[in-house]
């Protein structure tokens, strides 16, 4: 579990406290992994499979066509079960693909949690993927409008940078406070709402 139920609590807590300050809605998303890459881990074992026959034509064995067929399935399938631990899988992934399913995942999400319906169009989505060390904030164009994508970029930075030391529980935390601030200085509360749910979202 990435986050226990303490900070979970204490993270819904916080947003509460946040978006009492401003008409905006901050919903929170972790996702633990945005993609379980299982086509890519497989096209490297096949790849890697195809160089068997070419391995053994410089080894002291001989085996027959069939022999040598079975030892190419047996790397291929060995090869696609080692791929598949994270820490080996994740080395296989371009960095590339990795953040476009991350972003792709945080847009779904907008969407899935109702962001995009809020009154005055005030959604803030703070999404986070864990294995992918991604962090996005996406807001709808009531908070776009006075809220330029940039402003956001050092606490996506800071979060990343706790992400990467496996203290999730304070980025959350610090992005929260720091969206807090910004918000209440660009779209102040005007009125009491609460239109989504404050807990953490865990996909």
């Amino acid at each position: 579990m990435l986050l226990d139920k303490n900070a979970q609590d204490a993270l819904a807590q916080a947003i509460s406290e946040q978006e009492a300050r401003t008409d905006a809605e901050m919903v929170t998303v972790l996702a633990r992994q945005a993609d379980d890459y299982r086509y890519v881990t497989v096209m490297w074992a096949a790849l890697l499979s195809l160089l068997v026959p070419a391995i053994l034509l410089f080894l002291p064995v001989w085996l027959t066509p069939f022999e040598a067929l079975l030892l190419q399935w047996g790397v291929l399938l060995g090869l696609a079960v080692l791929f598949r631990f994270k820490p080996i899988q994740l080395r296989l992934v371009p960095r590339r693909l990795q953040q476009a399913r991350a972003a792709g995942l945080a847009r779904q999400a907008f969407l899935q949690q109702g962001l995009h319906r809020t009154k005055g169009a005030t959604g803030v989505l703070i999404f986070v993927s864990e294995a992918e060390h991604y962090v996005e904030i996406l807001a709808d164009q009531g908070i776009a409008q006075h809220v330029p994508d940039s402003e956001w970029q050092s606490m996506v930075d800071d979060f990343i940078a706790h992400l990467k030391r496996g203290d999730v529980a304070k980025g959350f935390q610090e992005c929260v406070a720091a969206c807090g601030d910004k918000l209440a200085a660009h779209v102040p509360a005007t009125e009491h709402k609460n239109e989504l749910p404050n807990h953490l979202v865990i996909l």
